[in-house]
């Protein structure tokens, strides 16, 4: 297969492309590959100009997609739950202490470390799974004890009636709102930024007018928070650091 490089302007941004040409294409076909880079599959004989062209035509697509693809994260490494390790709380660092002997105490912090009690005779992996059930804990108390307070806030702040509330175990969202107006919520999202939880509680709060992401929800996500966009790329970007 073939390749060469090209590129367009588009208004102030510079397109830079990859043109792979095989003789088996007989159309034209755009893909933006991780990490944000365009690359156009064409047919052999497809000219320069015409390819310029149809990437220029779909330019406003492609900045989107180069955009959305740029804010994917790396795979985070995976967490051992070993003393120096970094944890979340409220979108500050803490370091991570496993103090031996402490059975029956709760996890608590001490300036900037979040010191997590295990039994002593527990060594290699299960000790680490004593400390992550242990922070576990931590974190869905800290969650069941002050997302209500903030959703509270935030509804006062907005004149809507507190909905009820439940903090759980999602894996595949932050949040949810059924068809009775409870509220769900993940409880690792405890770990996030302040204003990412906030993203999240107004998102619900929205969920309670308009059931679907139509552009009357976004709307007013817009009017209640009007940089829920900013908010929610950041909460995309590192919110794969907050599950485990």
């Amino acid at each position: 297969m073939l390749t060469e490089r090209s590129e367009i302007q588009f208004g102030l941004t510079t397109i830079p492309f990859l043109v792979r040409r095989s003789n088996r294409r007989t159309t034209v076909a755009l893909t933006v590959e991780p990490p944000g880079k365009l690359v156009v599959t064409a047919p052999r004989n497809a000219s320069i100009t015409r390819l310029n062209g149809l990437v220029r035509n779909k330019a406003r697509w492609v900045v989107e997609r180069i955009k959305r693809t740029s804010d994917v994260p790396p795979p985070h490494p995976r967490r051992e739950f070993v003393s120096g390790e970094t944890v979340l709380y409220l979108g500050r660092q803490y370091r991570l202490k496993a103090v031996s002997g402490g059975e029956g105490e709760a996890a608590a912090l001490h300036g900037r470390w979040l010191h997590v009690p295990v039994p002593g005779n527990l060594h290699g992996s299960d000790r680490a799974q004593a400390v992550r059930h242990a922070l576990r804990a931590w974190l869905k108390a800290h969650a069941e004890r002050r997302l209500p307070l903030r959703l509270a806030a935030l509804c006062k702040r907005f004149s809507i009636d507190v909905p009820p509330i439940v903090v759980r175990e999602q894996r595949k969202r932050w949040g949810s709102c059924d068809t009775k107006g409870t509220v769900r919520l993940n409880w690792r999202i405890i770990q996030a930024a302040p204003s990412h939880i906030d993203y999240v509680l107004v998102h619900e709060l929205v969920h309670l007018r308009h059931a679907n992401h139509t552009r009357a929800f976004w709307a007013e996500v817009e009017r209640m928070m009007p940089d829920y966009e900013q908010r929610r790329r950041e909460l995309r970007r590192t919110g794969a650091s907050l599950e485990w």
